[in-house]
Formats: C-alpha cells, sequence, structure tokens
C-alpha cells in the first residue's frame, strides 16, 4: 500500500515527541503531518479538513483525549489511535462509548507507532462490497454498512469484525482468527480486547434495531454471527 498521500494528525502536547512522530512518519513511512497541542481544536480541524488517521494523546490541555475521540467518533470513522502512559485506561480506550481503533503505551518505539498506523490504515482500506445478508447490507467499496437500512457507525476495527462474521453465518471463529482478521500485523493483543469489541459491536447492532442477538457467543469456542 502507498501511504505517501496519507496524512497523519498528531494530537500531542509535548513538543519533542510531536516532532519525533513527525519525523518518524516522514521517513519511515512517507506521510504528511500536521500537528495540534490541544485538545478543544480538534474536532474543527477534523470537520473541515479530516486527516486519514489521527494519532491522540491521552492527557491533553483544552479537553482529553477521550473526550476528543467521543466527539470525533460521533461524527467520523476517521481511524483513531489513543497514546497513553496510563496503563489503567487501557480497558476505556477500547470501551463500548469511545471507538479508538488501536491505543500505544508510553514509552514507545518510534517504529513501533509507524508499523501501528500502516497496520489500522491497511484495515481501514475498502474493498469490494459483499451484499447484503437478512437485513444486513455491507459495502466495502463504501466502508459502510446498514442494518434493516439503519447506518452503524463502525470504527474501521469494528468493519472488519463483521464482515468476518457475517461472511460465513453460523461458522465460529475463535479469538485468535478474530484478532488476526482485526491486527493482521499479528501483535500480542489480550482475549479481552476482542471480547470489547465484540461489545461495541452488539450494542451497534442492538442501537440500530436488531430483534435479536446477532452475534453469539459459543462458550469455549469463540463467536459466530447468527445463521
Amino acid at each position: 500500500m502507498d501511504f505517501s498521500d496519507q496524512h497523519i494528525l498528531i494530537v500531542e502536547d509535548e513538543p519533542k515527541i510531536a516532532a519525533l512522530l513527525a519525523d518518524y512518519l516522514h521517513q519511515q513511512g512517507s506521510f504528511s503531518t500536521s500537528r495540534i497541542s490541544r485538545g478543544d481544536e480538534v474536532l474543527e480541524r477534523v470537520r473541515n479538513n479530516s486527516p486519514d488517521l489521527i494519532l491522540l494523546d491521552l492527557m491533553l490541555p483544552g479537553m482529553d483525549g477521550i473526550e476528543v475521540c467521543r466527539l470525533v467518533r460521533a461524527q467520523s470513522t476517521v481511524p483513531i489511535i489513543m497514546i497513553t502512559a496510563r496503563v489503567e485506561e487501557i480497558d476505556r480506550l477500547l470501551g463500548l462509548e469511545l471507538g479508538a481503533d488501536d491505543y500505544i503505551c508510553k514509552p514507545f518505539s518510534p517504529r513501533e507507532v509507524v508499523a501501528r498506523v500502516k497496520a489500522v490504515l491497511r484495515r481501514s482500506v475498502p474493498t469490494a462490497g459483499f451484499g447484503q445478508l437478512d437485513g444486513l447490507k455491507m459495502d466495502g467499496s463504501m466502508h459502510s454498512a446498514k442494518l434493516d437500512g439503519k447506518k452503524l457507525q463502525l470504527t474501521p476495527v469494528g468493519f472488519s469484525l463483521l464482515k468476518t462474521l457475517s461472511s460465513q453465518p453460523g461458522r465460529v471463529f475463535s479469538r485468535d482468527q478474530l484478532m488476526n482478521e482485526m491486527y493482521p500485523d499479528y501483535r500480542i493483543v489480550s482475549d479481552r480486547a476482542v471480547d470489547t469489541h465484540i461489545k461495541n459491536l452488539r450494542k451497534k447492532l442492538t442501537d440500530a434495531g436488531a430483534g435479536k442477538e446477532l452475534v453469539e457467543s459459543v462458550y469455549g469456542l469463540g463467536f459466530r454471527y447468527a445463521a
């Protein structure tokens, strides 16, 4: 994938860290970048000139990263990678109300950041459409999903998860199989990351009016899309 036309918005209030991230994204990925140091300036920037991905620090002046992510996600499906030094916040970063696509813990390797950015962007690339299934309509070319005509507000990870499960209704996918689809760079991710995204997906389906549990748990095995 050619990343030369991809623009990354770096939201970080520590100038040295922001500059380091920008340098590595330029050198290692040929990305273009811009920087914002305040959380309360992000939403306007996304509205006026939406980036291809946001690197969003958790602790920011003006508005913290969690609130920024929530507001952006309510209006946009732009991929968001959270950056945090607080390991205890990881569950919230992946939580139902937030919709972050990935997170990175400080201290981090800038090379790791570039690898994560590339992986998230690859997951968000539109693919061919794959039709309709019992009221569920997914269009990879538009990166959109609808249930009975109502649009599902999915992150790229959520879209990938739903695409995988609904591609073979009734088939049980293990957590490892789903992680490989969600994180194609085969990083080490805990089972709870999958569970959190499953809960998020279920909530989105329920909010869209699903009359039954479309994503079912199979004890000891994994998850399946209801046949």
